[in-house]
């Protein structure tokens, strides 16, 4: 069984290559700096401290683009080498937030530490006072609406159509409107609009 051997080729030149390609580098990077200090006079002419700081502040938040062709910057490359940026959050004071934590905490309004969730007032509501609820219509009230709207037509049909089901079916309910003031040939003959639909 014969072994490949691997064979280096003649270097013809090699050296010569080397130094064109240095030669190549080192013209490129000279019309790059010309080309940057030609857009640094065009800009207005900052001084060198000026764009010293920058360059300094640039590598210390690591908002310069990598080396390479990913396009990315030093901070999107490697995030956890680069502090966070500083979230500058105008809003309420020391005291105003203690205030609202104190309150939170007594009222139990504040998240449970389990992953229910539910608040620690809805969790364990026995701890914690009452909340007030606004007072509504007494069932009377409320059983006394519902008669109205079942005579009168004026409740969602129990179908897709979205409409009323005086508007659905008008003539049935025709007689109920004409006791609240509206002729019931004209209940009957107008078509359900939307304007009519959004007031009722």
């Amino acid at each position: 069984m014969r072994t490949f051997e691997p064979t280096l080729a003649p270097q013809t030149g090699s050296s010569q290559t080397t130094r064109r390609w240095n030669f190549a580098r080192a013209t490129s990077a000279l019309f790059l700096l010309a080309a940057l200090g030609a857009a640094a006079h065009a800009d207005g002419g900052m001084t060198r401290a000026q764009v010293k700081a920058e360059l300094d502040e640039a590598m210390r938040t690591g908002n310069m683009l990598a080396a390479g062709e990913s396009g990315m910057t030093l901070r999107e490359l490697n995030p956890q080498r680069y502090h966070p940026a500083p979230v500058v959050a105008l809003g309420k004071s020391r005291a105003e937030v203690q205030t609202e934590l104190a309150d939170a905490i007594r009222t139990g309004d504040i998240m449970a530490h389990d992953e229910s969730g539910l608040r620690v007032n809805e969790e364990f509501p026995q701890r914690f006072p009452a909340q007030v609820v606004a007072a509504g219509k007494s069932r009377a009230e409320v059983k006394a609406e519902l008669a109205e709207a079942i005579r009168t037509g004026d409740m969602l049909a129990n179908d897709e159509s979205g409409l009323r089901l005086n508007e659905e079916l008008p003539r049935h309910y025709a007689k109920a409107r004409a006791a609240q003031g509206g002729s019931p040939r004209l209940m009957t003959a107008e078509a359900p609009s939307a304007a009519g639909r959004a007031a009722q």
